[in-house]
């Protein structure tokens, strides 16, 4: 680069200001080294240029090689990845009980609304016989009974898809907590909760032998079931029948036969509301017992007396 040309006169010294004779060299008075070059940045002659883009010519293909390409995937075995664990039964139980559960409850709280509405309804028909009806109690008493009585039945359906998968899934979890196969295939258990007339023995004898299986008790000893099961069992088949004997009696025609179907709708739906909760309590015992126990860590406590 060139060297800056002296001035005449006197300059400013570029560290403290201070006037300094030209030259270069420490300064008097605060020892800075003065700079005998000064550094120009100019832009490169094609900066300045302007750049020509070449023309592209038609297309010729894919390139083609001389010789064969040497680059490529190294020359190994087809390998899978790992496969993850299977998921033990007893966990899937667990995770589907997590949602069953809470839907139970839920259908209780909306079945015993659905039994409210049909004894409010069953309150107005006999003061109808006595006196008129307001017309805003009658259209809230139908609003009340058609909504309650839908969204009972949608979540009991739903929950009781659950509740049927959740047995296929504790069955199997309670026959490999015992070390046997499983008593029912799972599209016979399916059949034995859906099917009338086997719903009444089958739920009961499976949610049995996976309360056998969870208590670890022998494969080869017959089921004896505890008496919250019983109740369960009782009261599941009492619905049955119910529900059975009200769809039979949906057929007849009259005004006393509307009267009596109310009387039983309200009767259903306080049974399928004790059914939901005691399923929920039954599920949510049977799927903490069919989980893994875990050995208790053992603490040893040592007292040392001073003196001794």
């Amino acid at each position: 680069m060139p060297q800056r040309s002296l001035p005449a006169g006197p300059v400013a010294c570029p560290g403290c200001g201070r006037p300094v004779a030209p030259g270069w060299g420490p300064c008097p008075h605060c020892a800075r080294e003065r700079a005998s070059l000064r550094w120009v940045a100019t832009p490169p002659p094609s900066a300045t240029s302007a750049s020509v883009a070449e023309p592209r010519g038609p297309y010729s293909g894919p390139p083609a090689y001389r010789g064969i390409p040497r680059w490529g995937f190294a020359a190994l075995p087809f390998r899978r990845d790992a496969e993850a664990e299977p998921v033990p039964e007893w966990q899937r139980a667990r995770t589907l009980a997590q949602t069953l559960v809470p839907a139970l409850r839920m259908t209780a709280v909306v079945a015993g609304l659905a039994a409210g509405a049909e004894i409010w309804r069953y309150v107005l028909l006999l003061q109808s016989r006595t006196a008129a009806l307001s017309a805003g109690a009658v259209s809230a008493s139908d609003v009340l009974v058609v909504g309650t009585g839908w969204f009972a039945t949608i979540l009991g359906l739903l929950a009781g898809l659950f509740v049927v998968s959740w047995s296929v899934v504790a069955s199997r979890a309670a026959a490999a907590r015992s070390g046997s196969i499983p008593a029912r295939r799972a599209r016979d258990v399916v059949a034995g909760w859906v099917v009338p007339g086997l719903n009444l023995s089958v739920p009961g004898s499976v949610l049995a032998e996976i309360e056998h299986g969870a208590l670890d008790r022998p494969a080869d000893e017959r089921p004896r079931p505890s008496r919250a099961l019983l109740v369960w069992w009782a009261v599941w088949a009492l619905g049955v029948v119910l529900s059975l004997t009200v769809f039979g009696l949906s057929f007849r025609s009259g005004v006393q036969a509307r009267a009596d179907g109310v009387v039983l709708h309200a009767l259903v739906d306080l049974v399928a509301a004790a059914v939901a909760v005691l399923t929920a309590r039954l599920v949510a015992t049977l799927t903490t017992l069919l989980a893994p126990v875990r050995t208790p860590a053992r603490e040893t406590l040592v007292a040392v007396r001073a003196g001794a």
